[in-house]
């Protein structure tokens, strides 16, 4: 019974990311260049890309991973779930931008708000190439604090090597978009 109570819980909860990730699918949110959309401030840009760099999340192995490795490199940070419908469209082309890139001029990491073997297995089937890590339901608040207040999936993040908060995606990527920011970093 408990089982049941707990597996419902975790249903109800990723039935509401998912319909948050279609609400807000299609917007965009352009942050100026030394900002996030959490605060006009460059602090809170700093407090932020702080934040998100003080942070260590398993691997899809299990190991624990520092993302401070990722400092001081342009940086495309996607919050996705295996339950979240446009999050599982984006990721081949996402994987494959991060494939044909290959820490060139920026890198791709991916954080799931997910359990680490339906992340291991959804990996494993679609070819994901760039890291993976386990963020589980604390990689909300590390959304949140890049300014997606309503926890929506997808929410891509686009920090420049100098830490600065550049842009925001809620919702499904716009890979046309997107490759036009990447361009101007």
């Amino acid at each position: 019974m408990k089982k049941n109570k707990k597996l419902a819980v975790v249903a109800a909860v990723a039935v509401v990311f998912c319909a948050l990730g279609v609400v807000f699918g299609s917007k965009t949110k352009q942050a100026a260049p030394l900002t996030t959309t959490i605060a006009p401030s460059a602090g809170a840009a700093h407090s932020a890309t702080t934040n998100l760099y003080a942070q260590s999340l398993n691997d899809l192995s299990g190991k624990p991973q520092a993302l401070s490795q990722w400092k001081g490199k342009p940086l495309l940070v996607n919050f996705w779930a295996t339950w979240c419908g446009p999050c599982v469209q984006e990721m081949p082309e996402l994987s494959h931008l991060a494939d044909e890139e290959a820490g060139k001029r920026f890198n791709v990491i991916g954080v799931g708000i997910d359990a680490p073997t339906a992340m291991s297995e959804f990996a494993t089937k679609h070819n994901i190439k760039y890291p993976l890590y386990v963020g589980g339901m604390g990689g909300t608040d590390i959304a949140r604090a890049f300014g997606n207040a309503n926890g929506g999936l997808p929410f891509t993040v686009l920090i420049g090597a100098d830490g600065q908060v550049r842009k925001t995606y809620l919702g499904k990527l716009k890979f046309d978009e997107l490759k036009a920011d990447l361009a101007r970093l």
